[in-house]
C-alpha cells in the first residue's frame, strides 16, 4: 500500500509537467501566429512608404517599366539632388521647423499649465472650465468666422496663424489632466507643509515626475504642426512664407515643378513621378528622426495619461 502511494506520488508531478509543457506549446503556437499576422500588417503599412523612396532612388527606365516595388532599381539620386537643390524647398523647410519648434513649446506650456491647474481639487469652478474646454472638442465656429477672427487679430500672412489657432488640443489636454490627478497628493502636502509655493511644486516636483506623458505630448504637437498644411493654405499667401507641406502640395499638384524636368513624353512624366516622391521622402525624414528619440517615452506616456478606474 505504502509502495503504491509512492509510486502515484512519483507519478504526479510528471503529469503535472506534462500538462505544463503542452500550455506551452500552445502559447508558443499562439504567439508565432501572431507575430506572423502583426509582421504581415506592418509590411502592409510600410509598403506604401518603401515604394515612395524606391520610386525616388530609380533610374527614369525602371519607372517608366512599372517595375519598382520594394527596392529602388538602376540607383539614381538626380530625383534627390533636384529636389534638395531649390532654395524654396529650404526655406519652407525652415519656416516649417521654425513653427513646429515655437509651436510645440507653446502648445506644451499652455497645456501643462491648464491640465495641472484643472486637476486640484481645490480650484473654484473647475468643473464648469472643463466643461467649456470639452465642449470645444465637439462644436467649433468653423472655416469662415476662425479665418475673421484670424485676419481681425492682424495674423493673416504670419506664422502666427499657424501657432497660435491649435496651440491647444483638448484631447492633449484631457490626457495630461489624467496624469496630474493620478500623481499623489501626498507629494504635493509635504511640499506645502515645507513653505513650497505652487509654481514650486510644479517646477521642482510635478513636471520632473511628468517627463513621459510631456515627451509625449510634445510629440503629438510636434507632428500635427509638421504634417499640417490647411491652416497654411488658408492663411498664407506670400511664398516666401509657405511650409514644407504647402511647398509639398505645390509640387504633388504639378504647380511647382522644375520646367526642365516638366517635358513631354514619357520621360517627361516619370521625371515629374520622381520629383513628386522625392518630395514626400524630404517632407517625412526629418519627422521620423525625432522618433527614436522619444520612443522610450511614447507608450508608457499615453498608458499613464489613459483613463484609469
Amino acid at each position: 500500500m505504502a509502495k503504491e502511494t509512492m509510486d502515484k506520488e512519483k507519478m504526479a508531478p510528471v503529469k503535472k509537467a506534462s500538462g505544463s509543457t503542452g500550455m506551452v506549446s500552445k502559447f508558443t503556437v499562439f504567439d508565432l501566429l501572431m507575430y506572423v499576422l502583426i509582421t504581415l500588417l506592418a509590411l502592409i503599412c510600410l509598403y506604401p512608404f518603401l515604394n515612395v523612396v524606391a520610386i525616388t532612388f530609380s533610374g527614369y527606365n525602371a519607372v517608366l517599366s512599372n517595375k519598382v516595388t520594394w527596392f529602388p532599381i538602376d540607383f539614381s539620386t538626380s530625383a534627390i539632388r533636384n529636389i534638395l537643390s531649390r532654395k524654396q524647398i529650404w526655406q519652407a523647410m525652415w519656416t516649417t521647423v521654425e513653427v513646429t519648434i515655437l509651436g510645440t513649446g507653446l502648445s506644451l506650456v499652455l497645456t501643462i499649465a491648464a491640465s495641472y491647474a484643472l486637476s486640484r481639487d481645490y480650484l473654484p469652478g473647475r468643473t464648469a472650465i472643463t466643461s467649456l474646454i470639452m465642449f470645444t472638442m465637439y462644436f467649433g465656429g468653423g472655416i469662415i468666422p476662425t479665418f475673421l477672427v484670424v485676419k481681425s487679430l492682424g495674423l493673416y500672412n504670419s506664422l502666427g496663424a499657424l501657432i497660435i489657432p491649435n496651440s491647444i488640443s483638448v484631447f492633449n489636454f484631457i490626457v495630461m489632466r489624467t496624469f496630474f490627478r493620478e500623481l499623489p497628493m501626498e507629494l504635493e502636502e509635504a511640499a506645502k507643509i515645507d513653505g513650497a509655493t505652487e509654481m514650486q511644486i510644479l517646477f521642482k516636483i510635478i513636471l520632473p515626475l511628468s517627463v513621459p506623458i510631456i515627451a509625449t505630448i510634445g510629440l503629438f504637437y510636434a507632428v500635427t504642426y509638421w504634417n499640417d498644411y490647411f491652416q497654411a493654405l488658408l492663411y498664407i499667401s506670400d511664398e516666401a512664407k509657405y511650409t514644407l507641406q504647402l511647398r509639398l502640395r505645390a509640387l504633388l499638384f504639378g504647380t511647382d515643378l522644375d520646367p526642365n524636368a516638366s517635358v513631354s513624353g514619357d520621360i517627361g512624366e516619370v521625371m515629374t513621378q520622381s520629383l513628386k516622391m522625392a518630395s514626400v521622402v524630404v517632407a517625412t525624414v526629418p519627422i521620423l528622426v525625432v522618433y527614436p528619440w522619444l520612443q522610450k517615452y511614447f507608450v508608457k506616456g499615453v498608458m499613464i495619461g489613459s483613463v484609469k478606474g
